[in-house]
């Protein structure tokens, strides 16, 4: 299936994390999604709903990143795509990329993420 929606830069702010300052203090952690589905119907009918709502997704994705905290993205990525592949029935695949730019590493880094790909 070729057919795809993207959505980029999703921000919430969460308390994820190993270290104790990172579940005490907090930090911004921004979603990347790519939704496979076949968008035919929608292409055609011109209908939401034919199509995934977008604004339902984006609240899902916020709600994981606010949500209960976990000590690593990849659980953080992996909860994300397991609840849409679950509530949304059009989809058929999804990568969810979470960016965790303030990752307590030893080095200056602008990014720190993880991509996970999940499908049906």
């Amino acid at each position: 299936m070729s057919d795809a929606i993207t959505i980029t830069g999703i921000r919430g702010f969460g308390y994820h994390g190993v270290f104790e300052h990172e579940t005490k203090n907090g930090q911004e952690f921004y979603v990347d999604l790519v939704l496979r589905a076949n968008l035919t119907q929608a292409s055609h009918s011109d209908a939401l709903v034919d199509t995934v709502d977008y604004g339902a997704i984006c609240d899902l994705a916020v709600r994981h990143i606010c949500g209960v905290p976990v000590q690593l993205i990849e659980k953080l990525a992996g909860s994300i795509a397991q609840e849409i592949l679950n509530t949304f029935l059009l989809i058929d695949g999804v990568t969810v990329t979470v960016h965790k730019p303030q990752a307590p590493v030893g080095v200056e880094v602008l990014d720190i993420s993880v991509s996970i790909e999940r499908t049906r």
